[in-house]
């Protein structure tokens, strides 16, 4: 048995607007705990979504699998972890694209 166990996790790049006064708040948030705003709010979000029951309902019923989605998501310049794994070659030479994508 491995004595490590590393999740693999996807990210994704999303636009969302705020009021002027949340962003600031998030930002003192993450400053206040020594964290991103981006940590904070995954963190924000998946503590509403875990703790809110009726949602945990919601999510067990058909209608939850046909929402039309809102939130913007960006494509990716850079490939995730993953998929840079799969295209690394064997001899262990990189392309100088893949190398300027890794350094961006």
């Amino acid at each position: 048995m491995a004595l490590l166990e590393v999740a693999q996790t996807r990210y994704v790049s999303a636009n969302v607007r705020l009021k002027d006064t949340t962003a600031l708040q998030l930002n003192q948030y993450a400053a206040f705990i020594h964290a991103t705003a981006d940590e904070v709010l995954e963190q924000a979000v998946g503590f509403v979504f875990s703790k809110d029951r009726e949602f945990q309902e919601f999510l067990k019923t058909r209608q939850a699998q046909e929402v039309t989605p809102t939130l913007r998501i960006r494509k990716s310049a850079v490939p995730d972890t993953a998929e840079r794994a799969a295209r690394r070659p064997v001899a262990g030479v990189e392309s100088s694209e893949s190398v300027r994508a890794v350094k961006a």
